[in-house]
């Protein structure tokens, strides 16, 4: 009989809770090149917000009350210059001696409270030392915030603008921490990551199902591959270019490129690779796009010829045409050829202008009909040049997977000259990804590979 549900408190369940929520975290700071913490923003018209912003103006407008009684009551302005002293410590590294030194010397709060007893507070010079030392610990990025500061003359909005600045700040260093702590970060929660898979395992010891299955295609595909590639006299000798000669990591790297031509909706993820998988998703759609920026690009330089193919520009203005045009396109309301007929007139009007400027003769309505209808037939999933494209950004990807580990990169495929900075960039965050994968979970696939490898 099964043992009955053990009971599990609210603490177990907030930890786990916790636990995934970091996990999930970490993972992210790791996979994420361009992750950095933002400022949170309430919705507009919120009752957060409206709250937010009553509480403030009360709090600022009982600040400027304070400071124009006569004589001036200085309570809340000492109370913000102490949190503004506590602000300024914290971006102060250990080896800062004779900032920290400053800070608290200017910054006594004990003799702040004396002088506004005595009337000898000079709340502006406090502040000028405030910005002052804001501007020496800033990043260079806020040269330009701090400046702005010193163009505030009412102490109010000063107060204000001084806050709002630190704000920026604090982010500005937490970001540098999330920057210089990610290589310890990511062994740490590659370890951690491969622990809590571990422990579901031995739960449902079927967890590698779909792993197995996703490995088996790869090690399937390459074998087929290395077959075709064969002498006719060898491909029916089951010792050479089998499954049991390809490499793990040649394997491994098939199965991540399957990754970018899945199929979400009617097969499931493999298990391991689960918690990217809106990721690779993500990853999978800018290819899409790619592949149809590059093939009407390519149409467009073969129909016009060498005159435009060097102009200055000209590249660039079709791309941002072809990305307006597609935009959305993975939404079900899309339709790619409206989009693709749009995208011809615009191309054509934009040659042609181009041709003109140049002193070249433009297209004749011939030769108008003839690129428009090259550019339309992109639409055709057995579109030949369509296929050329897509299998040189899938052989780009592949040698840049296999090369990930050296400090060049591998050369950019013919026809892809136009798109390569968009390429590239999306080949350095999918390398990362399946990098960081490799680490978690190398070991299951090693000890799934050596099963299907060296079997019969």
């Amino acid at each position: 009989a099964a043992s009955p549900p053990r009971p599990v408190s609210i603490e177990e369940l907030m930890e786990t809770a916790k636990g995934v929520t970091n996990m999930a975290l970490a993972h992210e700071i790791v996979v994420n090149g361009d992750f950095q913490i933002k400022p949170a923003e309430l919705p507009e018209h919120s009752l957060e917000k409206k709250v937010r912003d009553i509480v403030h103006k009360a709090f600022w407008d009982c600040l400027e009350a304070q400071l124009k009684e006569d004589p001036p009551t200085y309570d809340h302005a000492i109370k913000l210059l102490g949190e503004i002293k506590e602000n300024l410590l914290s971006f102060l590294l250990p080896g800062h001696t004779r900032l920290r030194s400053q800070i608290t010397e200017v910054l006594d709060l004990d003799l702040i409270k004396q002088e506004a007893e005595n009337g000898a507070l000079d709340i502006s010079k406090l502040v000028e030392f405030v910005i002052g030392m804001m501007g020496t610990l800033c990043a260079p990025a806020r040269d330009e915030e701090i400046k702005k500061l010193k163009d505030i003359h009412e102490i109010v909005p000063l107060f204000r603008a001084i806050f709002s600045v630190l704000d920026l700040m604090k982010m500005d260093m937490a970001n540098f921490a999330v920057s210089s702590i990610r290589p310890k970060l990511m062994q740490q929660s590659a370890e951690y990551e491969r622990k809590k898979f571990q422990e579901f395992l031995e739960k449902q010891p079927n967890s590698l199902d779909l792993v197995t299955r996703w490995l088996q295609e790869a090690a399937d595909d390459l074998a087929k591959l290395s077959c075709k590639m064969l002498p006719p006299h060898c491909s029916g000798d089951g010792a050479t270019g089998g499954v049991s000669d390809l490499c793990s990591t040649a394997v491994q790297n098939q199965a991540y490129l399957k990754l970018l031509k899945w199929d979400h909706v009617n097969r499931p993820f493999p298990e391991v690779v689960l918690m990217d998988q809106t990721r690779f998703q993500e990853i999978q759609l800018e290819l899409e796009q790619l592949l149809l920026i590059g093939t009407v690009l390519l149409v467009t330089f073969s129909a016009a010829g060498s005159a435009l193919v060097d102009m200055p520009g000209f590249a660039e203005k079709i791309k941002t045409i072809v990305k307006v045009l597609l935009t959305g396109m993975h939404l079900p309301s899309f339709n790619l050829k409206d989009s693709l007929a749009t995208i011809g007139e615009k191309v054509c009007a934009e040659v042609n202008s181009c041709l003109s400027q140049h002193g070249f003769t433009p297209f004749s309505a011939e030769r108008e009909t003839v690129l428009k209808g090259q550019i339309q037939a992109v639409a055709n999933p057995d579109n030949t040049i369509c296929k050329l494209i897509d299998s040189r950004i899938q052989k780009f990807l592949e040698n840049y997977l296999a090369s990930s580990h050296q400090k060049s990169s591998p050369a950019i495929p013919g026809g892809l000259g136009p798109i390569q900075r968009e390429l590239e960039e999306v080949a350095v965050k999918y390398v990362r990804l399946v990098n960081y994968n490799k680490m978690v979970f190398s070991p299951y696939y090693d000890a799934v590979l050596a099963k299907i490898l060296t079997k019969e």
